[in-house]
């Protein structure tokens, strides 16, 4: 058999696997079509000869196009920060697109639509699809433990929360109060957002930078905190609200924070490069 007939062929056999996999990751059906037909291109670009499983190469494939997707969609910032309602599905010839969404479900896809990018695709790839950890790891440019702590935390989120609504708003606007009373150099205001014991804690490599090893107590936190964060930006950061500090464009410093209940109770900057590598950083407006 001719092998592009036999590519061709292979293809449309994983058509339908590939297009559930696209749509679990992008819930958006003009978008899965793009990610199956960037999929076939690569196919067609690629020597395939010593590919043995061509339904995993293929599964990869369309995984990778997705992320990309989804880091692209952040960056340009298309996506708007709440839930994602995924877009009304209609069927195809053949109904396959209504059968595919209702086998996901709208309130799964609005959960998985506040996951990090590659925390999503860990959780998708894994829990629904049953790849395993060795294969999502080069995918999301983790170890092995790392996809599997990304699909867990994804996980708890998914069977632990309800879809996020006016708590990721509250949230928000908790950062978005300390943010602006730390550029004002308003004390008061950062009082109003910082719990009574909240704990600063920095690493070395943030230290270097100026923040301090460990700071208690709401007025001491308040008063480092005071006309600082003018580079700083609200992020998410493996999925959760953070801060990321940007200097010349490049990330230097993320601030990850603990909000218990209208307050911010912990607070931990961690700049060294290594370990900010493996965060799943979004800007956010």
């Amino acid at each position: 058999m001719d092998e592009k007939k036999f590519l061709a062929e292979k293809f449309e056999a994983n058509r339908g696997h590939l297009r559930a996999v696209a749509y679990r990751m992008l819930g958006s059906t003009a978008e899965v079509d793009d990610a199956v037909q960037e999929t076939w291109l690569r196919l067609n670009r690629s020597d395939t000869s010593a590919v043995e499983n061509l339904s995993g190469w293929l599964t990869t494939v369309v995984a990778r196009v997705c992320l990309d997707m989804l880091r692209s969609r952040k960056s340009r910032r298309e996506e708007p920060m709440g839930p994602h309602v995924p877009e009304p599905v209609a069927d195809d010839a053949y109904g396959r697109d209504a059968e595919m969404a209702d086998s996901v479900g709208a309130a799964l896809l609005v959960v998985l639509g506040t996951l990090a990018p590659a925390e999503r695709l860990a959780f998708v790839l894994h829990d629904m699809f049953a790849v395993p950890f060795e294969e999502i790891a080069p995918i999301v440019g983790r170890t092995p433990a790392a996809a599997r702590q990304l699909a867990s935390r994804a996980r708890r989120r998914v069977q632990g929360s309800p879809p996020p609504d006016a708590d990721f708003d509250r949230q928000k606007n908790i950062v978005d109060a300390f943010l602006k009373a730390s550029r004002d150099g308003d004390f008061e205001g950062l009082l109003a957002v910082l719990d009574p014991d909240v704990v600063v804690r920095a690493d070395q490599a943030a230290q270097r930078l100026g923040s301090q090893a460990e700071i208690r107590g709401a007025t001491a936190v308040a008063e480092f905190f005071k006309g600082r964060a003018q580079a700083a930006k609200p992020a998410l950061v493996d999925g959760s609200l953070a801060l990321a500090v940007m200097l010349g464009g490049q990330l230097r410093v993320v601030v990850r924070l603990t909000i218990s209940g209208d307050r911010i109770s912990a607070i931990e900057a961690v700049a060294d490069a290594e370990q900010m590598g493996e965060f799943d950083v979004a800007l956010l407006s």
